[in-house]
């Protein structure tokens, strides 16, 4: 094929694809039912995350669905949120549920994962980005004591033992720096 026939092959199809709608005929309802299926399955597909090449992920823990953008699949409404009221008069744990189950699936894997789902979560990084330094760390402090209440039955001074403990304290470091650079690439 010479290079005028391929010019003008790729302007034939150009020209196709642009005809103005009115005379295009339009697709049956059930085509295009169908073709909204598939790009909803496309979707989810690719919200639930293909395993990935190693040479494109961060870390290797994040090829694991479960930790990598684990919140996709939660419907939070984060314009309900109201952290002044939060800071008033506490919350509910009931409210956090979602990640408080996926925090004990990762700490099924390790440590690490369970920092990285912590991190991940919307509400949290909501806080994180609109509130004083202070106020994000005594909810993110407030969360880590209620999980470990919940799921390890320790008082407060356990869990603040364990959140300084240098496991966690590692794990968590490295949990942000993996973030950091994955968002870096994004």
């Amino acid at each position: 094929m010479t290079k005028t026939a391929y010019n003008g092959d790729r302007t034939f199809r150009a020209m196709h694809m642009a005809v103005p709608n009115e005379e295009r005929p339009m697709a049956s309802a059930d085509k295009q039912k169908k073709r909204a299926q598939r790009a909803k399955t496309k979707a989810r597909q690719n919200r639930m995350g293909k395993p990935k090449a190693q040479a494109n992920v961060v870390h290797p823990i994040l090829a694991n669905p479960l930790i990598n953008e684990p919140f996709d699949d939660v419907e939070i409404d984060l314009s309900t949120f109201d952290f002044k009221d939060i800071e008033e008069n506490g919350f509910d744990p009931a409210h956090f549920d979602d990640l408080f189950q996926a925090m004990k699936a990762g700490e099924g894997i390790s440590l690490l994962a369970l920092c990285l789902i912590f991190l991940q979560y919307p509400v949290l990084e909501l806080v994180v980005a609109e509130e004083s330094e202070e106020a994000a760390t005594d909810f993110m402090m407030g969360l880590l004591i209620v999980y470990r209440s919940l799921f390890h039955d320790e008082d407060e001074d356990a869990a603040i033992t364990w959140i300084g403990s240098d496991a966690f304290q590692s794990a968590y470091n490295e949990a942000s720096l993996i973030l950091q650079k994955k968002n870096a690439r994004v």
